[in-house]
């Protein structure tokens, strides 16, 4: 199942990839549903899990402002617009796995995204991607603990 959804990353990764250059030079046939059936259907033999990638793309894409957001505090100095096209793309796809999909641990999108820079990105693209995921769930984690109730200790009643 892992392999099968690294595949499922890197066709994700494809398809936005695509749309994301696409949409820069105003390319008026851009349908993200056929972008995104075409790529799967290159790999539809190996591929199990198609709504495992239909989420990751479909919700990216959704998401997309709302992420672009939540990376510029954490990478102030790399407006992301000027963050390579391909790191960008796999820094929405991590975080979006991180913080908005169900059932992935934060380790394995980490690494997933990781190996995702190492295999499509520039010589430090895995460093600059391990380091801003890193700090956004640090950023998250912080946020979730300090919304839990403190739990205040019982006293218990002596007779």
């Amino acid at each position: 199942m892992s392999a099968n959804r690294h595949l499922g990353r890197i066709v994700a990764l494809q398809t936005l990839y695509e749309q994301d250059f696409r949409r820069e030079v105003n390319d008026p046939g851009l349908d993200l549903e056929d972008v995104l059936a075409r790529n799967i259907a290159r790999y539809e033999e190996t591929i199990e899990d198609k709504a495992f990638i239909e989420t990751l793309v479909k919700g990216v894409d959704a998401k997309q402002a709302e992420l672009d957001d939540i990376i510029r505090p954490v990478a102030p100095e790399w407006p992301i617009e000027q963050i390579a096209r391909m790191d960008r793309i796999v820094l929405r796809i991590g975080v979006f796995e991180l913080l908005f999909e169900e059932g992935v641990p934060p380790k394995v999108a980490i690494n997933e995204a990781v190996e995702l820079a190492k295999a499509f990105g520039g010589d430090n693209s895995s460093k600059f991607i391990n380091g801003v995921l890193g700090t956004v769930l640090r950023n998250h984690e912080a946020v979730t603990t300090a919304k839990k109730p403190k739990k205040t200790p019982t006293k218990s009643k002596k007779e």
